[in-house]
C-alpha cells in the first residue's frame, strides 16, 4: 500500500511543480515584497494546514522574517506586509473570511489550496493576488468498498510552501547582490 501512495503522491507533486510553475513564481515575488520594503510575511492556515505554520515558524531553517497571523493582526497590517494562506478547499468559509477581510484592507496575499469546483465570488481564486492549486480533488488510495483514503494535503502544502520559500530566497539573494 505504501509503494502505492508512494507513487500517487509523487504524481500530485509533479502535477504541482508543472501545472503551477508559473503562480508559484508569483507567488514567491509578491512575498519577497514585504522584506525588501520593511514588511512582515505573515502565515495562515486552517485545519492540518497548521504544519505549515509550524514549518515556517518552528522548522530548523525557518522563514526569514515570518509572522503567525492571528485575527487581530489583520487590521493592524499595513500595506509593506504580506500574507500566505492555506487551507484544504478554496472554499473554506473561514479561509475565504479572511481572504475577504485582506481583500478589504488591501494586503495583498497568496492562497494555497484545492480548487474543487468552478471559481465563485466567495472562492480563494477570485479573492487572492496569486492562487497555487494543490490539485487533490481526492485521496490517494482506493479500498475494499469503492472508497478512497489517504489525503494529503498538509504534504502536497508543504511542498508549495517549500517550493515558495526556495524561490524567494532565490530572489531575495539577487536582490541583495
Amino acid at each position: 500500500m505504501l509503494k502505492m501512495f508512494t507513487t500517487q503522491l509523487t504524481g500530485v507533486l509533479k502535477r504541482i511543480d508543472e501545472k503551477e510553475e508559473f503562480s508559484l513564481e508569483d507567488g514567491a515575488r509578491l512575498l519577497a515584497q514585504a522584506p525588501v520594503g520593511d514588511g512582515s510575511v505573515y502565515i495562515w492556515g486552517t485545519k492540518e494546514m497548521k504544519a505549515v505554520e509550524y514549518e515556517a515558524l518552528e522548522g530548523a531553517e525557518p522563514f526569514t522574517g515570518a509572522k503567525r497571523l492571528t485575527a487581530e493582526d489583520v487590521s493592524v497590517l499595513n500595506d509593506a506586509d504580506r500574507v500566505l494562506m492555506f487551507t484544504r478547499t478554496s472554499r473554506d468559509e473561514e479561509a475565504v473570511a479572511v481572504a475577504g477581510q485582506l481583500r478589504e484592507t488591501g494586503i495583498p496575499f497568496v492562497a494555497v489550496s484545492t480548487v474543487m469546483e468552478e471559481a465563485s465570488e466567495n472562492d480563494l481564486t477570485q479573492l487572492a493576488d496569486v492562487h497555487i492549486d494543490l490539485r487533490l480533488k481526492k485521496a490517494l488510495l482506493p479500498d475494499d468498498f469503492g472508497n478512497r483514503y489517504g489525503y494529503p494535503s498538509s504534504m502536497a502544502a508543504l511542498f508549495v510552501y517549500f517550493g515558495l520559500k526556495f524561490t524567494m530566497d532565490e530572489m531575495l539573494a539577487e536582490y541583495e547582490e
